[in-house]
């Protein structure tokens, strides 16, 4: 029996403090996903500590912390590439670039329990990812992103389908991503040829208000509940 658990979230927030307007990426994280409890379910976003300078001590310390603001709020923490600290850190899981170790190598790592997703730039990649036995895949990019200048071919809704149909495994759309663009890639009638939900950095890190974007990034993806 597969033990590896169901990718639950729509939304794959990546942080960046560089975009921070604040500087201040704790404060940004905070508000962000406080602002996502309040209006969806637990569960709903999916936050990816990504700061690939940092020192080791430091990124375990950052991840410490938000750990605390993921548990608060109910929302996952995934640690970029780095397994030692994801396990040290008690994340949900890790991400994978696509130069770093195979997902078998990491599963055996951290065991059957915590998601493993996986960075993929081809509909191939994503096929690959599917045979790994990844939970999950970020494609990109499909537009050009918004937190830094663009350094390949951007893949647009087409390739962003054939993407989504390479493989049986949810696919997390990434670059450029704003609220309109996340409520028209969902749209897609057909299921197999659309994503499981979006990742972003600049639509959310890089703007005035991370809580009204995220609120915003929320009812464009359907998930939000603004009764709650």
């Amino acid at each position: 029996m597969d033990a590896r658990p169901r990718v639950g979230f729509t939304l794959y927030l990546i942080t960046d403090r560089r975009v921070v307007k604040s500087g201040d990426l704790l404060a940004a994280c905070e508000e962000a996903l406080g602002a996502a409890a309040e209006v969806a379910p637990p569960g709903t976003v999916a936050l990816q500590l990504r700061e690939k300078d940092l020192a080791g001590r430091d990124l375990y310390e950052l991840a410490l912390k938000l750990r605390k603001i993921c548990t608060r709020t109910g929302m996952p923490l995934i640690v970029n590439d780095r397994v030692d600290i994801a396990i040290a850190a008690g994340a949900d899981g890790v991400h994978l670039p696509f130069a770093s170790i195979g997902v078998s190598m990491a599963r055996k790592l951290l065991g059957p329990a915590p998601l493993i997703g996986v960075s993929s730039h081809s509909p191939p990649d994503v096929a690959s990812a599917a045979r790994d036995a990844a939970d999950f895949t970020v494609f990109a990019p499909v537009y050009d992103p918004i937190s830094k200048p663009p350094t390949t071919h951007s893949w647009g809704p087409a390739g962003l389908v054939a993407a989504c149909r390479a493989g049986a495994i949810p696919v997390f759309a990434l670059g450029g991503i704003t609220s309109a663009r996340a409520r028209e890639l969902l749209a897609n009638p057909e299921a197999s040829a659309r994503p499981a939900g979006v990742a972003v950095i600049g639509s959310i890190f890089g703007a005035d208000s991370p809580a009204r974007s995220i609120r915003a990034m929320l009812a464009a993806l359907g998930v939000s509940n603004p009764a709650r």
